[in-house]
Parts: C-alpha cells; sequence; structure tokens
C-alpha cells in the first residue's frame, strides 16, 4: 500500500486487505506479530513453533502478509526475522475506519 497513490475507488486494495487477513492462521500469525517489537522479531521457525504449523505453511502465510505491505523482513545472519510494518498498520487502519463509517 503507497501513501501517494490516490484513487477513487480503491476497492481492490480493500478486498486484498480482508483476503490477506481471512485465513483464520493467517490471522492468528499477523496478531502474533503484532505483539512483537522490531528488535524481537521472529524467523519462521520460532513463529511455526508457535503456532504449531509447518514451517512451509508459515511462509506461504508470510508471503501473503508481505504481499499487501502488512509485514516486512529483516535478514539477521541466515535467518528472516519478520515484523509488522507500522507504516502500512497505520494506512490499513484508516482504510478499515472509512470501509465501516459506509
Amino acid at each position: 500500500m503507497t501513501t501517494k497513490r490516490k484513487t477513487r475507488d480503491n476497492t481492490e486494495e480493500q478486498a486484498a486487505f480482508f483476503a490477506a487477513l481471512a485465513d483464520p492462521t493467517r490471522l492468528r500469525l499477523f496478531k502474533l506479530l503484532c505483539k512483537q517489537r522490531t528488535p524481537d522479531a521472529l524467523c519462521v521457525n520460532a513463529l511455526a513453533a508457535l503456532l504449531g504449523v509447518t514451517q512451509s505453511a508459515v511462509s506461504q502465510h508470510l508471503r501473503v502478509l508481505k504481499g499487501v505491505g502488512l509485514v516486512k523482513g529483516e535478514r539477521r545472519g541466515r535467518n528472516i526475522h519478520y515484523f509488522v510494518n507500522q507504516k502500512a498498520l497505520k494506512q490499513y487502519q484508516s482504510l478499515l475506519s472509512t470501509v465501516l463509517k459506509v
């Protein structure tokens, strides 16, 4: 999600956001990441253990969340640690309040 891009009808963007959080495991993953701070970001192995799902499943869910900009990754040694993109989260919070006003 970009702040510069302004469109009259951002329905597709809204749909992508809601679709990204529509899966129960993905929503649990996102909520877990929301509780973390950037220095405490978690790698796929840790996320998989906490959620009780495979590393492959976590990776696929992270790909979707990254695709809509909600999650970012940072390489630390051999692992990538994931955290919530706070800037995008604020934009989506604004988007959500706009949708709820309708």
